[in-house]
């Protein structure tokens, strides 16, 4: 990934400011791949690496470097806000921020091995995340989504399910709330409660399952990252717009 620094240095940047504008918008509240893709073709018609090779080589070299992109950023979002404090917290939230963004960039590189055209991946990719965003239950609640396709088998495949439970049970599990809305001194309500029954979020399990669900889902992108590129190489581009071009 040598060959791509200065883009992960770019997506640096851009995640640090757009970080700094949501820390200042919510201040204490309390409470690419396609050209990597390009390239291996390129290399692998040369017969300098096999695909699993370049898969290995793809997700180990990136991995750091996102995991470092998520530390900085993350840390002005989770104290600028007045997230929950503790170390213990942070890092559970950056280890979520990362999986997430291990997430985003491997199905961006199936749907970039899935295509022949970098704007037609990144188009379709994008498309994609936000089919898998609408269906997380964090604009509907899950019990409100429409049962075919948007809750079966949508809403259990979308990784953005497991990071936001994961998140909520990091944020407020073991807490107790007063009525903040009447300023009435009655009693608390704990905060399981309110996740379970207003926020429907799954307590069955720890937040530490939710964060092994998103680890298991990057090895499965990257298996998907593997046979796709594979699958394309007996077949071709599996997508294909060739009446398209003028």
């Amino acid at each position: 990934m040598h060959r791509d620094i200065g883009y992960y240095w770019l997506r640096s940047a851009v995640f640090t400011v757009v970080c700094f504008c949501i820390g200042t918008v919510f201040y204490n509240i309390g409470g690419t791949s396609v050209v990597s893709i390009q390239v291996f073709r390129k290399e692998r018609l040369n017969g300098h690496y096999g695909a699993t090779a370049f898969v290995i080589a793809n997700t180990l070299s990136s991995a750091p470097f996102l995991g470092l992109m998520c530390i900085i950023p993350g840390a002005m979002v989770y104290y600028m806000t007045g997230l929950r404090r503790g170390i213990d917290h942070f890092i559970y939230f950056v280890a979520v921020l990362w999986a997430c963004t291990m997430q985003v960039e491997g199905l961006m590189m199936v749907t970039a091995a899935m295509v022949p055209d970098i704007l037609l991946g990144g188009a379709i990719g994008s498309g994609i995340q936000g089919v898998l965003l609408l269906s997380c239950g964090f604009f509907r609640f899950p019990d409100d989504l429409p049962k075919p396709v948007w809750k079966y088998p949508m809403y259990y495949i979308s990784y953005h399910k497991y990071g936001i439970h994961g998140l909520y049970k990091n944020e407020f599990q073991e807490s107790a709330f007063g009525d903040q809305l009447n300023h009435t001194s009655g009693p608390l309500m704990g905060a399981d409660h309110i996740l379970k029954n207003i926020l429907h979020v799954e307590m069955a399990y720890s937040k530490w399952v939710d964060l092994t669900i998103l680890c298991a889902m990057v090895v499965i992108y990257r298996l998907m990252f593997l046979a796709m590129i594979k699958l394309t190489e007996v077949r071709g581009p599996i997508i294909k717009f060739g009446l398209m071009k003028v």
